[in-house]
């Protein structure tokens, strides 16, 4: 059993670490590469949190679509996965609609080079 579990834990270090890509809403390619990605389990609206600090990028999942808001900063980003509940503060606080679009990404500027 430990030799089998040895053998599993050396196969997974040296396999190589492929960065993921998505596709968002507005049909872009994102690297997720630079990003810090949490899966969200304690929410009904968000399932998965991505944000890249050094670009002010966020990345969604809702209902398993992925959106991407731009210009977002740290601490937005702090207090939506601190809320008690995620998806009222992403409601009321960063979604494009309620927002007045202020994390809308130009549409000509991409979340992250692809």
């Amino acid at each position: 059993m430990v030799r089998a579990l040895a053998l599993l834990f050396a196969q997974l270090a040296a396999a190589p670490i492929v960065s993921e890509t998505i596709e968002t809403a507005e049909h872009r390619l994102v690297d997720l590469k630079t990003y810090e990605c949490r899966d969200i389990t304690r929410s009904t609206v968000l399932q998965r949190v991505c944000y890249d600090r050094a670009q002010q990028a966020l990345i969604v999942a809702v209902d398993g679509v992925y959106d991407g808001y731009c210009g977002v900063p740290v601490d937005t980003v702090e207090r939506l996965l601190g809320a008690p509940s995620m998806g009222k503060f992403f409601n009321q606080n960063i979604k494009r609609e309620v927002s007045g679009g202020r994390y809308a990404c130009p549409a000509r500027e991409r979340i992250q080079r692809s």
